[in-house]
């Protein structure tokens, strides 16, 4: 059996030694795919506080969306390239933790797959039943790993992709005073969405207010962004979502953790390049260079906007009268008009 490295691996691993000892990298588990073995990783830079607010960037978690994982190791690659001279980066460094998970289904990247080697979808993985009526499919389904969005058999554990990054999130985001995570897919859609849970029902979070007030200072801070910040059942109803299950758990821990998805819209690359829609890889990722880098330059910074607001959470996270106010508001713009649609 071959130990063989992917473009993206190769680059994460030049990346990590270029920070040296300003960052750990942690093997999480090893997959096979293909013959071939392929490391699942984690990088990690910043505060070692256990106080310290903390940011997870999640990307590659479905094997044909590479542009999750290419934005990513962009942003990874934007602080540490900055590391030898940017003092401003070093004092924020001391104050917070960012951690990396560029590639969570390593071998789905290698075989072109939105499953992982097993045929499992990733993002249907996780133990939480949806009580209410999912869409045929993409809800998730244990028919057969031949058909997608299979969630693998019912009472297995979870697959090791799934597991490892549940225990990355649980050592080193929750428990905190504030943690966030986000996980960076493309998907279908004329515009970039932000996700945040549940995805199983159309309840809304505990934390909604500071979602709201996260949302305010992202709209007064970004005037001329084109993300939609809304629930994830506005869309669609799933079972086994990851991030509904890690959510639901740190709602037992002291602390508050926000989990977001970011979709960013495969349509607006297909509209302008419809041959795009004949290959697998165009659906999902921008196959024009210049469009690209025109993907990672917007959501490099969008990534940076998250570090800043998670440094200064005290500053915006309402409290009080002020939590009521943004709870009524948030009720008001994103659940009077109902369910998911």
């Amino acid at each position: 059996m071959t130990t063989t490295e992917l473009p993206e691996l190769i680059e994460l691993h030049q990346l990590a030694e270029l920070a040296g000892p300003r960052m750990t990298r942690r093997r999480l588990c090893e997959i096979e795919a293909d013959g071939r073995r392929f490391p699942v990783e984690a990088f990690v830079l910043g505060s070692a506080s256990p106080d310290a607010p903390a940011v997870g960037f999640f990307g590659g978690v479905h094997g044909l969306e590479r542009i999750g994982a290419e934005v990513t190791i962009a942003y990874l690659r934007s602080l540490v390239m900055r590391l030898p001279w940017d003092d401003t980066l070093h004092r924020q460094l001391e104050t917070v933790r960012l951690v990396f998970m560029p590639l969570v289904n390593p071998g789905g990247l290698w075989l072109g797959t939105r499953a992982n080697p097993n045929g499992v979808d990733l993002m249907r993985n996780a133990p939480v039943e949806s009580a209410e009526r999912v869409p045929f499919l993409i809800g998730g389904q244990r028919i057969s790993a031949a058909m997608p969005w299979y969630r693998g058999p019912l009472g297995a554990p979870m697959e090791p992709e799934s597991a490892a990054l549940c225990e990355l999130v649980e050592t080193e985001l929750m428990g905190r005073p504030f943690g966030m995570a986000i996980d960076c897919h493309s998907g279908f859609g004329l515009a970039d969405r932000i996700w945040f849970p549940y995805a199983h029902t159309p309840r809304p979070i505990a934390h909604l207010a500071e979602v709201h007030a996260l949302c305010e200072i992202h709209d007064d801070t970004l005037p001329h962004h084109r993300f939609v910040l809304e629930p994830q059942s506005r869309q669609y109803l799933t079972h086994g979502d990851l991030w509904d299950h890690l959510y639901l758990r740190a709602c037992d821990r002291p602390g508050m953790f926000l989990p977001l998805t970011l979709e960013m819209g495969s349509w607006l690359w297909i509209k302008k390049n419809p041959r795009q829609i004949f290959s697998r890889h165009g659906i999902f990722n921008p196959v024009i260079a210049h469009r690209q880098q025109r993907v990672l330059r917007r959501h490099v910074a969008w990534l940076d906007f998250i570090v800043r607001a998670a440094c200064s959470h005290a500053r915006w996270v309402p409290t009080g009268a002020q939590r009521a106010d943004h709870a009524r508001r948030a009720l008001a713009r994103w659940y009077d008009s109902g369910g998911p649609r």
